[in-house]
């Protein structure tokens, strides 16, 4: 039988665990076709991978990148990682559904994930428009879709921070079970965000209850990865319990040094659930510093209303010294980065404005000094206000041994909490954080072959079947005969991220090639520019 492509001499590790083997792989009409000795006079492509591992590409269990699809349907800093299906809709925010009511406020939230100078426009209205609409565009990488429980919340009731009425509950039932309907694979939920932040439990077990009746998944940011992290675990296992639906706890961390050890005990916490059947996982990045909005750094109330309501209170004497009382002191069940972590350890990684790009990679001490403020806070506040409450921040608040501890248990899986970005164009604005560009090259590299926290084969389990399994994406995850042909060729000697936070916009080294339903994207520095990528509808 001829063949589109032939990988062959490679060592193949196929994404179950098993020790990797010799052989050659078949390729033909986007599939793996046959694994074995084939002859290569018989394919159209031949790929010699003679010293290099060959295995499935790599399943980015949480990501954001559909905010910048539009923008960057190449993902140049995904799939140049070996990343070759991103779980999007993550933390809360999807871009469906939207209701005309508050599709402004949809889009400003949103316009966060955004670089400099673009904006979203939300031209659809249910989850279903959105995919069909998604498909027509292309890609190169394949996306599998979570619908926001933030988003749904805002299509019917904005931001306000109260319980929904009865009518509000069922509307947002009906969406979220409209997105199911479409292929959504599961709900998100960002419970440190507006407008999460202001949901009970009681609300996401009725919403997870319509999710599970479809095989769903509940993914979510907890309320809390600091000093409320056992908390935040147990919410989210009893929300899972209520719902009787599977679990996964998004970028599992401890936040803040004070915390550090405690990833043992909600580990521990995971385990016992497991045990009298509650399906518990989690995803991980392998870095010590984290990234969200600058916004975040404020307390919920200042976010009631929308991002509007916030510049007003940020342009208010009274609002502004009761946000700084309740950064510097804190609120029950609210974690405040700043006490948790230190204004040193907390970086600007990119603003809108030109007057304050120069800012972008300083922290916010560094800030206060080059402001000519007095207090942080206020220079936070100042910040904030100039740049319409839309920036960045990395914060470095990770322990190195609650990372590995993480890393190494058998209910991680690995996601990167990234979207796409480029070292030019468009893209290139801001320094992101390093695991944009090099969440799984530091893994193999770092991790496995330097430090040898995992085995290689377990790595790729963890990257590649496991996040498969997770998100019922059938056909995906596995190096076998009748999966799609979503492949990674790397040099196990030379693969490793580059990135770094004071120069992110690197691409790792050691990645040889990716393919995408059987068709070559990267090969070597090229991208071939090919949009092979497809939409993953649930069914």
């Amino acid at each position: 039988m001829s063949m589109d492509v032939a990988i062959v001499g490679g060592r193949i590790v196929n994404g179950t665990g098993s020790p990797w083997f010799g052989g050659d792989i078949g390729i033909r009409n986007g599939k793996i076709t046959r694994i074995g000795r084939l002859d290569r006079s018989k394919a159209a492509t031949v790929i010699d991978a003679k010293g290099l591992v060959v295995c499935p590409g790599f399943i980015d269990a949480h990501s954001h990148t559909d905010m910048v699809l539009s923008l960057d349907p190449k993902t140049e800093s995904t799939i140049r990682q070996g990343i070759t299906t991103m779980v999007v809709g993550n933390c809360g925010f999807s871009l469906a559904p939207v209701t005309p009511a508050y599709k402004s406020l949809l889009e400003r939230s949103l316009s966060q994930f955004l670089p400099r100078g673009t904006k979203i426009d939300l031209s659809w209205s249910t989850f279903d428009e959105y995919l069909k609409h998604q498909e027509k565009e292309g890609m190169a990488s394949n996306t599998a879709h979570l619908v926001g429980h933030g988003t749904v919340r805002t299509a019917v009731m904005g931001h306000e921070a109260r319980a929904p009425s009865v009518e509000e509950l069922e509307d947002m039932k009906w969406h979220v079970e409209e997105a199911m309907e479409a292929g959504a694979v599961g709900m998100s939920s960002g419970l440190i965000y507006p407008p999460g932040m202001y949901a009970e439990a009681e609300e996401l077990v009725e919403l997870a209850k319509v999710v599970a009746r479809y095989g769903g998944v509940y993914a979510s940011h907890i309320r809390g990865e600091g000093q409320t992290l056992l908390k935040a675990v147990d919410e989210a296992i009893r929300i899972g319990e209520g719902a009787g639906i599977p679990v996964q706890i998004s970028h599992h961390k401890a936040f803040g040094k004070a915390s550090w050890g405690e990833t043992a005990k909600t580990l521990k916490m995971m385990e016992d659930a497991r045990n009298r059947g509650v399906d518990v996982t989690c995803d991980q990045y392998p870095y010590e510093a984290g990234m969200t909005s600058l916004a975040t750094l404020l307390p919920p109330w200042a976010h009631e209303g929308g991002l509007e309501k916030l510049l007003e209170r940020l342009r208010t004497l009274e609002d502004r010294r009761r946000i700084v009382r309740d950064i510097e002191n804190g609120l029950p069940g609210w974690m405040s980065h700043a006490k948790e972590c230190g204004w040193e350890n907390i970086r600007v990684s990119s603003v809108g404005s030109e007057k304050n790009r120069n800012l972008e990679g300083k922290n916010l001490v560094e800030i206060t000094k080059a402001k000519g403020a007095s207090e942080v806070t206020m220079a936070l506040l100042d910040l904030l206000l100039e740049e319409g409450g839309q920036a960045t921040m990395v914060v470095f608040c990770m322990g190195e041994e609650d990372i590995r501890g993480v890393m190494r248990h058998p209910f991680q899986m690995v996601g990167t909490d990234s979207w796409a970005v480029a070292p030019t164009g468009i893209m290139s604005t801001g320094k992101p954080h390093p695991r944009f560009y090099g969440t799984y090259p530091r893994i193999l590299g770092r991790y496995v072959r330097e430090l040898g926290v995992l085995r290689l084969e377990d790595a790729i389990r963890r990257m590649t079947s496991f996040p498969a399994q997770r998100f019922g994406l059938q056909g995906r995850g596995f190096v076998a005969p009748g999966y799609w042909a979503d492949i990674v060729v790397f040099d196990p000697e030379t693969i490793m991220d580059k990135a770094t936070y004071e120069n992110p916009h690197q691409y790792p080294d050691g990645i040889k090639y990716v393919l995408v339903n059987g068709q070559v994207i990267i090969r070597g520095e090229e991208n071939t520019g090919a949009f092979a990528g497809k939409v993953h509808r649930r069914t």
